[in-house]
């Protein structure tokens, strides 16, 4: 399985999909559900998933769900429409890929959180 490959249908539908307004209780909940996979790198989602492709977009999901709510984005305030948010979404996926490549080793949320800002044009 292909880390790259297994990123290609979460962004859209999950993270630059929709919104991240939740109410308070969700969000602590969701980063609760999130602190468990924080520490993951490229290399380990991959050995820990061992061929399950859902495994890695449930974590791929958290620590992006992480990324936007400490940044405190919307994603709809950067897409609107499906072509927008398709945009996105194969941008971040890029973005996964200049930070993994390279080295496996990363820490996967490090490398996540600066697809987010990157993508979104939020990095300095």
């Amino acid at each position: 399985m292909k880390f790259t490959k297994t990123l290609c249908g979460i962004a859209l539908a999950t993270t630059f999909g929709t919104g991240i307004v939740h109410a308070d209780e969700e969000a602590q909940q969701m980063l609760m559900d999130a602190m468990p996979v924080m520490h993951y790198s490229c290399a380990t989602i991959l050995a820990k998933a061992d061929g399950d492709e859902d495994f890695v977009i449930d974590v791929v999901k958290k620590m992006t769900f992480v990324s936007l709510y400490n940044h405190s984005i919307d994603i709809n305030d950067h897409a609107n429409s499906d072509e927008e948010k398709e945009a996105l979404r194969k941008k971040f996926i890029g973005e996964i890929r200049v930070g993994c490549n390279p080295d496996k080793n990363a820490l996967l949320a490090g490398v996540i959180d600066s697809a987010v800002m990157t993508t979104l044009g939020l990095s300095q």
